[in-house]
């Protein structure tokens, strides 16, 4: 079982043809980046579920529906009064995206640690935490306390997906990512975020901290520019990635993260590795690469199923 927790929202793509200065045109769907973890992992054929306070306004009613519709498990979203956050997204020429972010007392984050699964649901293998839910209390503090409590019971995933539009603080993300990457086996950060964290050319300094953290693999994403791959016994790999025609790049990182825990569960389950620092860092690479370019190639965070994959 995988479980994915924090951000859970709606996105608004303001529509091309608002040519009117006084009006905008929008056109919404569910959001968020563990949220779309959580489906993209269901989507692959996956047992997973999904932890975040969910709203019973509008947008929620949609997003519930969404997800029990794409098979991703509630059962532990406590029901909340707190509106739903809502991100207002225009698209750049290039594809990629500039975000607006509207969630000061939304349900998103408002997630007690007396709301936490105690104890955690039988056969959980792996845990994904990430973005903005990380660094909003209360919600930042339960789930810090989960991912504690999770480790050693169950592998940690974590992807800082910093936004710097919600959270200015860097002293807030570095802690953060210095309390997640101490539980981590796995990491995995945008350049553009080991940038903020560690400084332009701070890749190197990136992968080291994560290593003597204890992280088991760490992954970097460059965009239009692939990715590269770390394990903890030496093994490296890097790719260009696949060169694809972008309509926007929304939930690529999500798709790569949905991706690489996939393959990470089917290796385990499958007895191809004893433990996740032996898999095969190419394929996973290159598979997870793969997927997050099918998702830049569609509007929005729509992940792609293991059929678009074959």
């Amino acid at each position: 079982m995988f479980l994915s927790c924090g951000d859970s929202l709606f996105d608004l793509f303001v529509e091309a043809d608002s040519a009117q200065a006084e009006k905008v045109s929008l056109n919404g769907g569910p959001g968020g980046s563990p949220m779309n973890v959580a489906f993209g992992l269901a989507r692959l054929g996956n047992q997973s579920a999904f932890l975040s306070p969910i709203s019973n306004d509008l947008y929620a009613k949609r997003l519930r529906e969404f997800l029990r519709g794409n098979n991703v498990d509630l059962s532990l979203c406590p029901e909340t009064d707190r509106n739903t956050t809502l991100a207002i997204i225009e698209k750049n020429p290039d594809g990629s995206a500039e975000y607006v972010f509207y969630l000061e007392g939304a349900a998103d984050t408002g997630l007690q640690i007396s709301e936490l699964p105690n104890p955690l649901p039988d056969h959980l293998k792996f845990i994904h935490f990430g973005s903005y839910s990380t660094v909003i209390e209360p919600t930042a503090t339960a789930l810090k306390h989960l991912a504690k409590q999770a480790h050693g019971k169950a592998m940690v995933s974590y992807d800082p997906n910093l936004r710097l539009s919600i959270q200015p603080s860097l002293k807030i993300w570095k802690e953060t990512f210095e309390h997640f990457v101490s539980v981590a086996s796995v990491v995995k950060a945008s350049d553009e975020d080991i940038a903020g964290l560690f400084g332009v050319d701070g890749e190197a300094a990136f992968v080291e901290a994560c290593m003597k953290a204890g992280s088991e693999l760490v992954f970097i994403t460059r965009g239009p520019d692939g990715g590269s791959a770390f394990s903890k016994n030496g093994g490296e790999e890097h790719s260009r990635g696949y060169k694809v025609n972008v309509v926007d790049t929304v939930g690529a990182g999500d798709t790569f993260q949905a991706y690489l825990l996939h393959h990470l569960g089917r290796s385990i389950a499958e007895g191809s590795v004893s433990s996740i620092s032996e898999i095969d860092l190419a394929a996973c690479l290159d598979r997870a690469l793969k997927a997050a370019s099918i998702t830049c190639t569609r509007t929005g965070a729509d992940l792609p199923t293991i059929d678009d994959l074959a």
